[in-house]
């Protein structure tokens, strides 16, 4: 599993080792207006949410960093993906079925639910690939080449043979 979710971070990396900090702070696409930088900074926050309640066992998805300069230079981009994986492949595989409370405001207030470890790192994995194909649909308007075929596809996403 993690080994899995690392690779497909690494995608972000080689992303942002090809793009130029106008390309990756642009927020010229509608109709969002999302820059490749604050999808890249909301996927990684997330992520840092899972880490800061590792402690306690309480992750507040709902308190995530927004630290809205890491979505203007690709190379905080680059640092922050350095610093997920790095927590990620530091995780003892035994720590995964550890049950952890996950608080998220849902619209209508908190709410609580209880998950394994590894439940949370997989949705934070099938969050960043959603935005990861938002990212697509952006690098497609601004010119940019996709880093991999791959990027932005949920593996289980059937191949078109062409």
């Amino acid at each position: 599993m993690i080994e899995a979710i690392a690779k497909n971070l690494q995608r972000g990396i080689k992303l942002l080792n090809s793009i130029s900090d106008e390309q990756y702070s642009n927020t010229s696409v509608a109709p969002y207006y999302s820059s490749i930088g604050c999808h890249m900074r909301h996927v990684l926050d997330v992520f840092s949410c899972v880490f800061e309640g590792l402690e306690t066992k309480n992750v507040y998805l709902n308190k995530r960093n927004r630290n809205q300069i890491v979505e203007l230079q690709a190379n905080l981009g680059l640092q922050y993906f350095d610093e997920i994986i790095h927590q990620l492949i530091e995780i003892d595989k035994k720590k995964l079925e550890q049950k952890i409370e996950v608080i998220d405001d849902l619209g209508l207030g908190l709410e609580s639910a209880t998950y394994t470890l590894g439940a949370i790192l997989m949705q934070a994995h099938s969050h960043a690939i959603h935005h990861f194909a938002s990212v697509g649909y952006v690098i497609y308007q601004l010119g940019i080449e996709l880093p991999d075929k791959d990027f932005g596809f949920n593996p289980t996403t059937p191949k078109l043979k062409v």
